[in-house]
């Protein structure tokens, strides 16, 4: 199991995760696992020093487990838990469901694509591209 998942700068006590944050650090840290981890040992991984809320690790584990992102096994009587995504995955899973949720979502693509810089634009139409 890996041993070594820093928190990102402006994670650490007393600073704010940016929405999504935790779930990225937690699929990520479970990608590098050698096999599934409680949530304690998620915990441990993610915040040696134990600000990091136990029941914060769990709750977010559920609801990467509802959202499909993480496998669940019982262990005793705790679960441990597996990545089935990666980080991209679960950003694209986000897109995805915020795109789901608009009324109109040519306006939502429309407006999203407009505010890619060049690069961004290139690698979105190579993709496209790759597409068909």
């Amino acid at each position: 199991m890996s041993t070594s998942a820093p928190l990102p700068s402006g994670s650490s006590s007393g600073g704010r995760r940016r929405p999504g944050q935790l779930e990225t650090e937690i699929v990520t840290a479970l990608g590098e696992a050698a096999g599934p981890l409680t949530p304690g040992e998620v915990r441990d991984l993610l915040d040696p020093a134990g600000s990091l809320s136990y029941s914060t690790v769990v709750t977010t584990l559920s609801r990467l487990y509802e959202k499909g992102s993480v496998t669940r096994e019982r262990d005793g009587r705790a679960f441990r838990y597996g990545a089935l995504s990666d980080p991209a995955g679960l950003v694209a899973d986000r897109m995805s469901r915020l795109m789901a949720a608009g009324p109109d979502r040519a306006s939502v693509l429309r407006r999203f694509v407009s505010r890619l810089d060049p690069q961004e634009e290139e690698l979105l139409r190579t993709l496209l591209r790759e597409q068909d």
